[in-house]
């Protein structure tokens, strides 16, 4: 899953592509170096992020959907908002499935209108919003209460007839640099699920603040603990950098099946 930040404050790429030409020419080359999905954020979710309205998330990616479906047709797009309103008008206009940061904590109307709308759903675990999420890291079982968390939401899913449901623990969201390295290390538990499982670490704080690094800095990181991931049972990785972590993924597979 190829990351496209519309934004002008997400913490790698903010503002890099906020022209037509700029998102096309992006878009073009992370499908070149074999991005299956495009993931498209009009929203900065980082944390202390500043809040915008829907009308202004939804200006942000109306041309972008309309861009890219035009120019890039075979390309699923992902659209990463965790308001309602917003998923609804996105696959209305193309785009083919939710990537939601919170888990539909922030819209009580986002299970139904995934269910209505019928297209595969990524339920992510965090707690608070953008603004608060980082002051919220207190968990009496880290994995426990992640894990009953979403589980309790998968049933609700399943309930409302939900059928496409992609799992991601929320590396990065009310979550500690140290939390983050103990879900990534116990990340086969999330295999009970029986669901696709998500990972999106790319040149997160916990590799550039582990290695006394920047974010511009920390493609190798990104690719180590990508590798990791990949190990660990995910099926998806959500990155900035495509080439490297198809080379990862393509390197792991190589390796895990070698002799069968």
């Amino acid at each position: 899953m190829g990351i496209l930040n519309i934004t002008p404050d997400s913490f790698y790429d903010g503002g890099k592509h906020s022209g037509p030409a700029q998102v096309l020419a992006h878009a073009h080359k992370l499908v070149s170096q074999g991005a299956d999905i495009l993931d498209i954020g009009a929203y900065s979710t980082r944390p202390g992020a500043t809040d915008i309205s829907v009308e202004e998330e939804w200006n942000r990616l109306k041309p972008v959907i309309d861009l890219i479906t035009e120019n890039l047709p075979d390309t699923p797009l992902s659209i990463d908002t965790f308001r309602s309103e917003i998923a609804r008008k996105s696959i209305q206009a193309g785009a083919h499935m939710i990537n939601d940061i919170s888990g539909g904590s922030l819209d009580d109307k986002m299970f139904d209108t995934i269910a209505e709308l019928q297209v595969p759903y990524i339920l992510m675990h965090s707690k608070g919003t953008p603004q608060t999420m980082s002051s919220l890291t207190d968990y009496n079982d880290l994995l426990g209460d992640i894990i009953l968390d979403l589980s309790q939401k998968i049933n609700q899913l399943r309930n409302k007839g939900v059928n496409d449901i992609i799992v991601d623990p929320g590396l990065g969201f009310a979550k500690t640099i140290d939390q983050n390295f103990e879900i990534l290390k116990r990340l086969n538990e999330f295999s009970v699920f029986d669901e696709p499982l998500l990972i999106g670490l790319s040149r997160k704080s916990m590799i550039y603040k582990t290695l006394g690094l920047s974010a511009e800095d920390s493609l190798n990181g990104t690719s180590v603990l990508n590798t990791l991931a990949v190990q660990g049972g995910a099926s998806i990785l959500r990155v900035h950098d495509v080439k490297e972590a198809k080379e990862v993924v393509t390197l792991v597979e190589k390796t895990l099946t070698f002799g069968q």
